[in-house]
């Protein structure tokens, strides 16, 4: 499946250099402890190479004279002891000297203190929660944690709970991905079984459909979900010592970061994943939201929970809801044609609308407002649909369940992969899609939602 690029950090507008008509050829001399900040546009490129010295990218060590692509991406490069690199092609770019990374660093150290315990004893490692407002960095930490601890030999478990973006799979979706190998720095996480070749090894994700844009949106879906993850994600830890010992590292939506109703769904993962170390990024009022939550709260094991406040990087910036969809795009085509470097050949086909069950996520929670004070576990939490025009454009969620199972069933199943509605003819009641696989799916039960969004681009 395909991963989202760009979830690094961008310079503030006002500090880019100013663009050029010809792609240019740029050295770069970093000092210790600096930060080249770098922003792409969707569908142009840069080559970046490390000609002397140490440097890295979201804790992912870069080789010496080795040309990394980079494609439509907000993202930096670290260095701790100081290094040379060559840029070819147009970029918004400034060095910082002042980053959080210090902290960040330290955060990784006292984690790993708690690996070695856990190793010793033969018990489980850390499970930490990153919460933070939305463009905080919340998911760069995740990958630069999650990179160091690889860095020592580790196979953390990461967690994506944040259904706008995609962690080795599309928009959408909730995963569970144990990393035994290094993070792939030009591709993002890296790759998973349906995006051909790469050089790194590929990543099996526990995939989960949530279908819609916002955790608030149908708490009443995502909550059980978030369970469904939660179940087999710690099966998976107890079927392998290392990744137990090493323990989870688990992305929040930062949306949930701004209420009560967003503070509960917050306690609902605390409670469900057993999490026992929580990492506030760039809020003060969050943390103290957060000791007030859990100072005296014990896990399930009665273990207590730790809070450790850590200051946002000053390279984040807001990635506005355009950025926000070409990304979203980009991923969805990756995901079907591939990327520059290798070419997919999604299969297509062709299906009565009799042939296919069909479940439409109802939106929001707007079953409250049900006239006759209907409960929505009358009506369900899909509605039956048959394909019609309003789906052309979108993505379905093909699931690892029976057409005959109950929507219960339906909604803890895992993902199987995604299809694309490519066209439908209501006159001939048949519909085509682009599918990565060419397996049958008029056996499986198909999942409309409202996230991802319908994008024409896509085959375009």
């Amino acid at each position: 499946m395909a991963m989202i690029p760009g979830l690094g950090n961008a310079a503030p507008t006002a500090t880019f250099s100013a663009p050029a008509i010809a792609a240019t050829v740029a050295v770069h001399e970093l000092r210790a402890e600096s930060e080249w900040r770098f922003e792409v546009a969707i569908g142009q490129k840069i080559e970046v190479r490390v000609m002397s010295g140490t440097a890295e990218l979201f804790g992912t060590e870069l080789a010496l004279n080795h040309i990394y692509t980079f494609w439509g991406t907000k993202s930096s490069i670290y260095t701790w002891h100081g290094c040379r690199i060559e840029v070819t092609g147009l970029c918004e770019e400034y060095t910082a000297e002042e980053t959080p990374m210090l902290q960040y660093a330290n955060t990784h150290f006292a984690l790993e203190r708690l690996r070695d315990e856990a190793q010793q004893k033969r018990g489980e490692g850390p499970r930490v929660l990153l919460v933070g407002p939305n463009n905080s960095g919340k998911t760069s930490l995740v990958k630069l944690l999650t990179a160091y601890a690889i860095r020592m030999g580790r196979q953390p478990m990461v967690i994506n709970t944040d259904p706008r973006e995609g962690l080795l799979s599309i928009p959408g979706t909730l995963t569970a991905t144990p990393f035994a190998s290094i993070i792939d720095v030009e591709q993002g996480w890296g790759s998973s079984p349906t995006s051909t070749s790469s050089p790194v090894p590929v990543k099996l994700p526990l995939c989960y459909y949530y279908g819609l844009a916002s955790p608030e949106d149908n708490t009443k879906l995502y909550k059980p979900i978030v369970t469904r993850l939660a179940l087999a994600s710690t099966s998976r830890l107890a079927e392998d010592q290392i990744i137990k010992e090493t323990g989870m590292i688990i992305d929040t939506p930062g949306i949930i970061c701004q209420g009560k109703g967003g503070y509960d769904l917050i306690s609902h993962i605390v409670s469900e994943f057993s999490v026992n170390t929580i990492l506030v990024l760039g809020s003060e009022r969050l943390h103290i939201e957060m000791q007030k939550r859990f100072s005296g709260h014990r896990t399930s094991t009665g273990e207590s929970i730790t809070l450790v406040k850590l200051d946002k990087s000053g390279g984040c910036v807001d990635r506005d809801d355009t950025f926000m969809q070409q990304t979203q795009e980009a991923a969805i085509k990756e995901y079907f044609f591939g990327d520059s470097k290798s070419t997919l050949s999604p299969h297509t086909q062709q299906m009565g609308f009799d042939d296919v069950i069909i479940y439409k996520i109802r939106e929001a929670n707007a079953m409250s407002f049900l006239p006759g004070g209907m409960e929505e576990e009358a009506t369900g939490l899909y509605e039956k649909v048959e394909p019609n025009p309003g789906m052309l454009h979108c993505m379905l969620a093909v699931m690892y369940a029976t057409t005959s199972d109950s929507q219960d069933t339906v909604r803890d199943a895992s993902v199987m992969g995604f299809v694309y509605v490519s066209e439908v003819d209501d006159k001939k009641r048949r519909f085509k899609v682009l599918a990565p696989m060419n397996t049958r799916i008029t056996d499986r039960p198909l999942i409309w939602g409202s996230w991802p969004e319908a994008s024409m681009s896509v085959i375009a």
